[in-house]
């Protein structure tokens, strides 16, 4: 579908304030080829999860981080590398262990004795996107520098400030089935992340053909350059960022919005309801899924799909320890979903 921006002659209720327009330099064509080049190259990576692939891009646009949790080997790496070639910017992969220090993470300053002064020395922090494997496994101190960093888009180092490069994405993973030796991600870190996913296994089809090659073969750095082409610069992704904050929600939708968190909050059955900040969050994602497939306007549908992993991570279920709190609050996530009355 041909993207289409919104603009003063569209038929659309605006009695509200709407977002920031986008700029008049943002050429609809382009933005849609951008879109696609994107896709092109991540597609090339990762087969069979064209869902999984539009979630993440979701998340791109809509200037947010990611939260994979799912068991090793399933391809959560390999979509980073993918989504950092796609956009065309610098990757860092950071292997996060209990004896990680927020230093090894942001960078240190270093005494350069010839000119008499510090010198400051980024850490793996500063790139476009940053995957951050085993977050969990990190200890409190150096998950808050992750934090500051993911929120304000800085890290500070002995009272100084360093701004971190523009776009700035975190892929964070987690192993949901091994607790041993991990710092489980508090709710106030957890409401970071826009979007939870799980990869999950890939298809049978799929993974017989990966069988036959050996799953070996060229890096997705190097392969997806050269079998597709991304955007070539990462600005190009921060101009999909500002078109997204452009897109229209009905203030009968924003309101529906409301009244979904406002019930997570309400129902005895959640303890922590989602925050104002994870209320933003959803209508963020789904303004960046309205752009995504060429609409002017958020739908009702554009809120509803992305309930579950924009909203399911920021609860806290009431029946704390008892089964699988993934899946108990997914589960009352669609339920809520389904019981509030939508806008008509």
């Amino acid at each position: 579908m041909a993207l289409r921006l919104l603009n003063s002659d569209d038929n659309v209720d605006v009695s509200i304030a709407k977002p920031t327009p986008a700029s008049p330099t943002l050429d609809p064509a382009r933005l849609d080829r951008d879109l696609s080049a994107i896709r092109s190259v991540v597609r090339g990576q990762i087969h069979g999860k064209d869902e999984i692939i539009d979630l993440a891009l979701i998340c791109l646009v809509a200037r947010g981080h990611l939260l994979i949790e799912d068991i090793p080997g399933v391809g959560k790496s390999t979509l980073a590398r993918a989504l950092a070639a796609a956009i065309g910017g610098t990757f860092s992969r950071i292997q996060f262990t209990s004896d990680l220090l927020p230093a090894d993470l942001l960078g240190v300053n270093v005494w350069r004795a010839t000119q008499e002064q510090f010198e400051f020395r980024q850490g793996p922090i500063f790139a476009n996107l940053v995957l951050a494997d085993e977050v969990n496994r990190a200890p409190p101190r150096t998950q808050s520098a992750l934090l500051e960093a993911m929120a304000e888009g800085q890290v500070s180092v002995d009272g100084t400030s360093h701004q971190l490069p523009a776009p700035f994405v975190v892929i964070a993973t987690q192993n949901p089935e091994e607790h041993h030796g991990t710092y489980p991600l508090p709710e106030s870190q957890r409401d970071r992340f826009l979007l939870r996913l799980s990869m999950g296994y890939a298809s049978a089809d799929i993974e017989a053909a990966l069988l036959v090659s050996g799953g070996v073969g060229p890096s997705p750095l190097t392969e997806a350059k050269s079998n597709a082409e991304g955007l070539g610069a990462p600005t190009a992704l921060l101009d999909l960022q500002t078109a997204a904050a452009g897109i229209h929600l009905h203030r009968d939708l924003a309101g529906y919005a409301q009244r979904v968190v406002q019930t997570t909050r309400d129902s005895p059955e959640i303890r922590l309801g989602v925050s104002t900040r994870g209320a933003l969050a959803w209508v963020a994602a789904a303004r960046s899924r309205a752009l995504i497939e060429g609409r002017p306007a958020v739908l009702i549908d554009d809120l509803q799909e992305l309930a579950v992993p924009a909203l399911a991570h920021r609860i806290v279920p009431a029946q704390a320890g008892s089964g699988d709190q993934v899946a108990l609050a997914q589960e009352l996530v669609r339920e809520l979903i389904a019981s509030v009355p939508v806008p008509v």
